[in-house]
């Protein structure tokens, strides 16, 4: 099993990974489709189902889609041009494909809101077509938004779940689960982030996996900056403030009181990943980790290390995105990293075990300290559900980033604190996670249809 760093890290467009990234990205693949066809199209459509629809407007889905069948990609997006194209999409009545030339589509009568039974193969189901003149269909194809930008047709998703082996790239550390991640260390006497190193250079030259880490955190830093520094209220409806300038304001004016208590580190903490989860509630460029929903843990841990922490060194940022993607990996091969699949647990809750598991390894954890940290973070997340208020990545989800960046370094912390061993290991703390995620209760799964979604005045 090989997931690279820069599957779990992508650089992408809020508010959703899995309700705005992957629609957008499941349309591009249609394109593809479509231009090798021997259809010539004359119009497209599509239909949102299960969480996709019943959330689709509060994520950006609807946008997200249509952007996508006019050519955009997440990690390229460009928010002004974006507005331009959906006001003439809405305007004729027609999406300029790239490769293509002009498809009938009005986003109106061409995009339907499926409220009805969800996909079989997954909540976030959509399915896009293209038809000639007269209205019928030429080509059709189900994708499934899984979870952190992932997207896969309904043949790929039940190949996924098939006993075959997954094809993928030859790697020298092919660990499936954390007792074989362990185990290779052990053999190998090398760090976790070291075996994740070897695999990601049997796919690609050193240099450009250096490059490609660098410009992950540069994306993650400079969202944290763009969200201190920005005031104003986040769109949708709900008229939530941003508060994490007014916050950084007031922490910045207590800095070298007497009187400040030892716990305004936890502010600190909450400050850089709301800051993020802000800029991912407006539409911003941030960063998958391992979704957007929970795009904030990660990159506060790593900048409360760089700011706080005595001895932290940047040229460690390495090690630690890369244990952390070890992690994530763990997560999303062995259960969900969807909040639709598996509620809040699989978005916030691995995202603080991947910041559990990158602070304690870039603070000389042995690999048994840095799984017993991922899983201490993971454990203490377990039920979490998924409410959004309105269906926007709001209420609670950009509070809960923060109190997950929290427990993520008191899980490290914890860790290191022991010497590896433990009751709970992290394979069954992802297990766990996983038939929990199945039982639970679909209206608290990213549907807005229970929780906080429904207890809190909507306007």
């Amino acid at each position: 099993m090989f997931l690279s760093v820069f599957d779990i890290f992508k650089v992408g467009v809020g508010p959703s990974s899995s309700h705005t990234m992957g629609p957008m990205v499941a349309a591009g693949r249609f394109l593809d489709r479509l231009r090798a066809s021997p259809f010539h199209a004359h119009g497209l459509r599509a239909s949102l189902h299960g969480s996709l629809a019943f959330t689709g407007v509060g994520h950006a889905t609807d946008r997200a889609t249509i952007l996508g069948l006019a050519g955009f990609e997440p990690g390229s997006y460009d928010a002004e041009r974006a507005e331009e194209v959906l006001a003439a999409i809405r305007a004729t009545g027609r999406i300029e494909a790239p490769g293509l030339g002009p498809l009938q589509f009005d986003p109106e009568k061409d995009l339907v809101f499926d409220y009805g039974h969800a996909l079989p193969g997954h909540a976030n189901g959509m399915r896009i077509q293209a038809t000639d003149a007269q209205g019928d269909v030429l080509l059709s194809e189900v994708y499934y938004s899984v979870g952190g930008g992932f997207v896969l047709t309904e043949a790929e998703l039940a190949e996924s779940k098939s006993d075959r082996p997954a094809a993928g790239p030859a790697v020298p550390f092919p660990f499936e689960s954390a007792h074989q991640m362990l185990g290779m260390a052990e053999a190998s006497g090398l760090s976790i982030a070291a075996m994740k190193r070897a695999n990601e250079l049997a796919v690609r030259s050193a240099p450009e996996l250096d490059r490609g880490l660098k410009r992950i955190w540069q994306v993650m830093n400079d969202c944290i900056e763009r969200g201190m520094e920005t005031g104003g209220t986040l769109p949708g409806g709900l008229h939530v403030r941003r508060r994490a300038k007014g916050i950084r304001e007031a922490l910045l004016a207590e800095r070298g009181l007497n009187m400040t208590a030892p716990h305004t580190i936890n502010d600190w903490m909450s400050l850089y990943a709301m800051a993020v989860n802000e800029e991912n509630a407006a539409g911003g460029q941030v960063v998958t980790a391992p979704t957007n929903g929970a795009a904030g843990v990660v990159p506060a841990v790593i900048r409360y290390w760089l700011d706080h922490v005595p001895g932290a060194s940047p040229a460690k940022l390495g090690d630690f995105l890369l244990t952390a993607a070890a992690i994530g990996g763990l997560v999303k091969h062995n259960a969900s990293i969807s909040g639709a699949e598996c509620g809040c647990q699989a978005e916030v809750g691995s995202a603080a075990a991947m910041g559990a598991a990158g602070l304690a390894a870039v603070l000389g954890g042995t690999p048994a300290q840095v799984e017993n940290a991922a899983e201490i973070a993971l454990e203490h997340h377990l039920g979490m559900t998924c409410d959004p208020v309105r269906g926007l990545v709001q209420v609670p989800c950009i509070e809960r980033n923060g109190l997950g960046a929290i427990k993520a370094v008191s899980a490290a912390s914890l860790a290191l604190r022991g010497d590896g061993e433990h009751l709970v290991s992290l394979d069954v703390c992802i297990e766990t996670m996983r038939q929990t995620g199945r039982d639970m209760n679909d209206k608290y799964k990213e549907t807005s249809l229970g929780g906080l979604a429904v207890n809190v005045p909507n306007c």
